[in-house]
């Protein structure tokens, strides 16, 4: 489930964006009286992800607004099948319609490609993670969405997991004068992560108590050699050029994570429409 304060604050900034001082064209054309049924159809077949956002939205243009789902998230669906109804007033249904399906399509977007991503690496040990890749405002529902589907959340911000990355090291004089100041402030209350892009800072990471170390863009040769190096020391985590034609090999050298940033910034929204009719 999203915190439900969080997602009413996002769905009220989306609804004030599309809605703004009011719907002018239903407004003019369409009587508030009229009753009217919607239908959330699939265009194309896909892993659905975003129903809590969906029946939020509805509710809050119009608290009478009833919205049923014959598909929960994480299912699968296929072109042409229902996935939700949706009963009230013509007016509440068209204003609420794009923003309830904007959120459906993307959520369900990255669901589907997690999924893949997942499938590829079943009975590995090896877990999909998510990164800071995502759209601005919308992490909270994107990370969601990758959960939906078995991928696992990396750090939700930068604030909740200390990351070293190249930029860190570069600026704070290398790896050891970085962990030192880290080891010095830390004393072991927050997990503590390090990106090293070849065997030498591998090596030298390890001389420190990381949790996990990022081997960023190294070849399937030299993730081989880091896995024998670390012998279980620590997590290592892949990240780089990830793709479904290498994510398998990648998992079978014997990583503990990989970490996929398309999964939230290079998904293919899923096609989705709604079918409005009066009723009553």
């Amino acid at each position: 489930m999203i915190d439900k304060k969080v997602l009413l604050k996002i769905v009220k900034s989306a609804l004030e964006e599309d809605i703004g001082k009011g719907d002018i064209t239903t407004k003019f054309s369409v009587s508030p009286d009229i009753n009217a049924l919607g239908i959330i159809v699939a265009k194309e077949k896909g892993i659905l992800a975003g129903t809590q956002v969906a029946k939020e939205v509805f509710w809050v243009v119009d608290k009478n607004t009833k919205s049923t789902f014959q598909k929960a998230d994480g299912d699968k669906f296929i072109s042409g099948e229902i996935i939700a109804d949706i009963r009230g007033k013509a007016p509440s249904l068209l204003s609420a319609e794009r923003v309830a399906l904007n959120f459906l399509q993307r959520m369900s977007g990255i669901a589907t490609l997690t999924a893949r991503y997942v499938k590829k690496i079943k009975g590995t040990k090896a877990k999909i993670l998510d990164t800071r890749k995502t759209t601005p405002n919308l992490r909270l529902l994107e990370k969601y969405a990758v959960r939906v589907s078995g991928g696992f959340n990396h750090r939700m911000g930068l604030y909740d997991q200390i990351l070293i990355k190249d930029n860190h090291i570069n600026l704070g004089n290398g790896i050891r004068n970085v962990l030192n100041k880290i080891k010095d402030v830390n004393s072991g209350r927050l997990f503590v992560e390090i990106e090293v892009k070849n065997i030498r800072q591998l090596r030298q990471a390890l001389r420190f108590n990381v949790d996990r170390i990022m081997l960023d863009n190294m070849s399937i040769e030299e993730i081989g050699d880091a896995v024998k190096i670390v012998n279980g020391r620590c997590e290592l985590e892949v990240s780089g050029n990830i793709s479904l034609q290498n994510i398998r090999e990648i998992a079978e050298a014997g990583v503990d994570y990989i970490s996929v940033g398309s999964l939230t910034h290079s998904y293919n929204s899923i096609d989705l429409c709604m079918r409005i009719r009066r009723i009553g």
